[in-house]
């Protein structure tokens, strides 16, 4: 569903502010995987990310999402293909806008705009059973401005809503990171229940090692634009935050320094 091949990015090249954000990064991603990928600061993850959505273009490779090249394609000819949701709650819905008129955008995302009525009785109807499914409540207030929301709410409905039209591939920008912990783990228990039924393709970048460990079936790490662990399987099943930071070290020479990671 997802092929990187030999990607290179560098930022500022030429001048004393140069950083080569990626370095002949290469990944495949099956039909289904949920990836999670974990690192320090500087590691490579968002960039990665940020590759993939077309935010920026690669200095060399190639991006190739469900057999298509996508490579030279801009950010928007992309947007048909993935959902995102983002770290910071205020984004990916519209603050002034009613629940059910941004699930009516994120339905008709790529349709031609006509002038017939926006939201049909019908369609509210299923607008109210797919947000029952969340257990917040959101069901009974479909005119409710998004901007009212908790930060929780706003981004289980973002979640909701790059999903809506089942993306071949999810990208999750550590979209709990400015959560409290009860909150993220409810937003996290909606990440595994929409991801497990749609059965979406999904790289979700996380500060938390419990949390990369706990969600999806496999684990990457990054350490200075490189992938130097890969686990999957029988090994991410039984992995925990103590094998991670011996293989991190194992691999790296070196121990892993984000304290963000270990105390999330």
């Amino acid at each position: 569903m997802l092929e990187l091949r030999n990607i290179y990015k560098t930022f500022n090249a030429g001048t004393i502010n140069e950083k080569r954000a990626l370095k002949n990064v290469s990944l495949t991603l099956e039909d289904g995987d949920f990836v999670t990928v974990i690192g320090g600061n500087g590691a490579g993850k968002s960039t990665m990310l940020n590759a993939i959505a077309g935010v920026w273009p690669v200095d060399e490779g190639q991006i190739i999402i469900d057999g298509q090249d996508v490579t030279k394609l801009p950010e928007h000819k992309r947007a048909a293909l993935l959902g995102r949701v983002f770290q910071d709650p205020m984004n990916g819905t519209a603050a002034t806008m009613g629940i059910e008129e941004n699930l009516a955008l994120a339905l008709r995302r790529g349709q031609s705009r006509t002038l017939r009525a926006g939201i049909k009785g019908n369609e509210r109807e299923a607008y109210k059973k797919l947000l029952s499914t969340l257990g917040l409540g959101l069901e009974d207030r479909l005119t409710s401005k998004v901007g009212l929301l908790s930060g929780g709410q706003r981004q289980a409905l973002t979640l909701l809503m790059a999903t809506l039209k089942k993306p071949k591939l999810l990208l999750l920008d550590e979209h709990t990171a400015a959560l409290d912990p009860k909150t993220a783990a409810k937003v996290l228990e909606t990440t595994d229940m929409i991801v497990n039924r749609d059965r979406l393709t999904t790289l979700m970048i996380t500060h938390n090692m419990k949390d990369a460990i706990m969600h999806g079936n496999r684990l990457i790490m990054m350490m200075d634009g490189n992938i130097i662990l890969d686990i999957r399987g029988e090994e991410k099943k039984k992995l925990t935050v103590e094998d991670l930071l011996r293989k991190f070290e194992e691999v790296s020479g070196e121990q892993f320094a984000s304290d963000k990671a270990l105390l999330g």
